[in-house]
């Protein structure tokens, strides 16, 4: 059992599709703001049909601010590796620190050798990769004396300038699956990047054990090398075989892989905006809570985890062994069943409780559209919090993820007014901006049960494998008092789908008639106001019932 501490990660691998790279860009962004800390794509670069992958991060780290962005991985044969560095370097510094190297030795020869470079064995790729390693340290190395001397047996860079250097310690992780590449990734790397499709049962905990070796011949620990893992699944609403069920079901076995076999990082290959939020939104949640709650040294917790197979494979409607579920599984290319299954629902133990310190947003009352939707007075008022009473961390955490929420609608609204920007200068067309604004969650949010309870309530099922429900009604049952508010709140959901739509209309007519930005730009006013309207009322009134009452 391998668990090397490292904080938890969650990310995407995005297909660079040339055939429609708005949309790339787009899904992009949503895993920006659905709050991934990664986004990866595959670098084929004698691929006519993808997009060039370092052209594509340049673009990508201009339309984002936050996320990380890296290869899945560079294909170090037809990218020069002291070019290279340079690059990694340059979007570093630009991107504000953001920038990852995910490098291969090279696959696919016969393509390779198309586009101009030499075909190599599998040993002189390794040792090419080695080479190619040293000479980009080297060159992010400026404080070292001298110039870059690497007199290689494939590349050989003598006397070349150092720099410049990335903004942070970019991390480099192979893609590895073989011996030779597992103990060079111990020996060089930072990260370790395989796919676990490609990978059978017991794969994982030897490369780890390699890795390890290595690591420790090379006078360094197994925890400076992170794990990270491609991953690839299905969401759907019973069990049908690993990564093939509900979130709850992806949150234990990715629970067990950190766990077991030291996983750090979790990369989902998937360009379903859908499964990228509820990847984001109810997995990953899930995964750090209950990894959190074991690093914690929670017996229970622990007995609890390793103690309910039983009832996932009920759930599953099977109850085959689990050497028959792998078995069964193992054509598919997908990771056999291995998987020591087990609630997320571990408990959190809390020291002392605090007052009421979450701050809702307040609204500016900058109003940009003389159109009216709704009388803002007439809103009603919940009860008045008890000034006596505390709250719990894990209380106050409900407010905060309200907020959370409501900031990435408010993102999403600043980039609906970039759009249009766009459109008027004429850098983009109509039809991108609709194209971006349509993956945007405020767009695909049906606005009946409101962002936080399509977001949160899932999560809570999750956590705590109850029956989902609204929060809403769980709100009006709670406390009586409360009705009010959440009828209002309902009613203004649906104005504000009635508003969504207004602004596709504005973008349609623009297409169709000569009437320039000025539509549009209204409907996107009226959308500003309402908005940020409703998100600072629905704050006022719900973060501290949130705290009180719960979700559930």
């Amino acid at each position: 059992m391998s668990d090397y501490g490292h904080p938890l990660q969650f990310g995407s691998f995005i297909t660079p599709t040339a055939g429609d790279p708005t949309r790339v860009v787009a899904l992009t962004v949503l895993a920006e703001q659905a709050g991934l800390d990664l986004v990866t794509y595959q670098d084929h670069p004698y691929q006519p049909g993808f997009l060039d992958t370092w052209t594509l991060l340049s673009y990508a780290a201009a339309r984002t601010d936050r996320v990380h962005l890296a290869a899945n991985v560079t294909n170090l044969p037809l990218r020069p590796p002291a070019v290279l560095a340079r690059s990694v370097a340059s979007l570093d510094l630009l991107s504000g620190g953001r920038i990852e190297l995910g490098l291969g030795a090279g696959a696919f020869w016969d393509a390779i050798e198309a586009m101009g470079t030499t075909r190599l064995t599998a040993g002189q790729a390794v040792r090419a990769l080695e080479e190619g390693i040293d000479v980009i340290r080297q060159l992010w190395d400026t404080g070292a004396r001298g110039g870059v001397r690497v007199d290689g047996e494939f590349h050989r860079v003598v006397g070349a300038k150092r720099g410049p250097a990335p903004a942070h310690d970019v991390g480099i992780w192979l893609g590895a699956y073989k011996p030779r590449m597992l103990a060079l990734t111990g020996r060089r790397a930072d990260g370790w990047l395989p796919s676990l499709a490609y990978l059978q049962d017991g794969d994982l905990a030897a490369g780890n054990r390699i890795i390890d070796e290595a690591t420790l011949e090379a006078g360094r620990k197994p925890a400076d090398v992170r794990r990270l893992l491609n991953i690839g699944g299905r969401f759907t609403d019973i069990g049908r075989g690993p990564l093939q069920g509900p979130a709850e079901q992806w949150a234990e076995e990715l629970t067990d892989l950190a766990l077991t076999d030291g996983i750090g990082t979790f990369i989902l290959a998937t360009d379903d905006p859908d499964d990228l939020r509820r990847f984001a939104a109810e997995v990953a949640p899930a995964v750090r809570e209950a990894v959190a709650a074991e690093r914690s040294g929670s017996t229970a917790t622990r007995q609890e985890r390793e103690g309910t197979t039983a009832t996932r494979q009920e759930r599953e409607g099977t109850t085959a062994t689990r050497q028959e579920r792998e078995s069964t599984t193992a054509t598919r290319q997908e990771r056999p069943g291995s998987i020591n299954t087990g609630p997320t629902s571990a408990p959190v133990r809390v020291a002392g409780r605090s007052p009421f310190t979450v701050a809702p947003t307040k609204d500016d009352g900058v109003r940009r559209s003389s159109t009216v939707v709704w009388d803002e007075q007439a809103r009603p008022t919940g009860p008045t919090p008890d000034p006596e009473r505390t709250y719990t961390p894990r209380e106050l955490a409900n407010g905060r993820h309200l907020i959370e929420v409501h900031d990435g609608l408010r993102g999403e609204l600043a980039q609906i007014h970039d759009l249009i920007d766009q459109v008027e200068a004429g850098r983009i067309d109509v039809g991108t901006a609709r194209s971006h604004i349509n993956t945007m969650t405020m767009r695909q949010n049906n606005w009946t049960l409101g962002t936080y309870c399509e977001s949160y309530c899932r999560i809570v099922t999750t956590h705590h494998t109850i029956e989902d429900r609204s929060l809403f009604p769980h709100l009006r049952r709670s406390d009586p008092r409360l009705a009010p508010v959440v009828d209002r709140l309902e009613q203004e959901h649906h104005v504000i789908h009635e508003v969504l739509e207004g602004v596709d209309k504005a973008l349609v007519e623009m297409v169709s008639g000569p009437g320039g930005t000025a539509g549009l730009r209204a409907a996107v006013d009226l959308l500003t106001d309402t908005l940020l309207s409703h998100l600072a009322y629905e704050e006022r009134e719900l973060i501290e019932p949130l705290a009180r009452l719960g979700a559930q």
